[in-house]
């Protein structure tokens, strides 16, 4: 969450950078603009605040959401992939470069997912699109 409504530009800004040196991953929730930062530990986020402010004079306060994994979504049947992201838009989004992006709440979530889904290919790294 963003402190400071007037330093939304050093927030972006800052965010992308890190972002593009892979110190996390940005994701965008579809049906809004809600910003996800995916991380490896706790302690990624801790470094991601101090860089923002510091480096970006920018404060934000992180709140820990329920996501398990973040698995990269590709299909040969566009449909299928529309309406996947569809039926789960709480938990589907994108990455800053406009892939895909399926948030599992848990490995069962993400099981029930991959067997529900045979027309869909989830991905554990973004290399896919490179």
């Amino acid at each position: 969450m963003n402190k400071d409504p007037m330093k939304t530009k050093q927030l972006e800004k800052g965010l992308l950078q890190l972002t593009d040196e892979g110190v996390a991953q940005l994701f965008t929730q579809f049906g809004g603009t809600k910003k996800i930062i995916g991380c490896v530990g706790e302690l990624q986020f801790e470094v991601i605040q101090y860089r923002l402010l510091h480096e970006y004079g920018a404060a934000v306060e992180f709140r820990a959401l329920p996501f398990y994994k973040a698995c990269w979504l590709t299909s040969k049947d566009a449909k299928k992939l529309d309406d996947f992201t569809k039926f789960k838009l709480a938990n589907s989004g994108e990455d800053k470069d406009g892939h895909v992006v399926y948030l599992a709440q848990s490995e069962w979530f993400l099981n029930t997912e991959i067997s529900n889904n045979p027309d869909i290919e989830f991905h554990f790294t973004s290399e896919i699109h490179k």
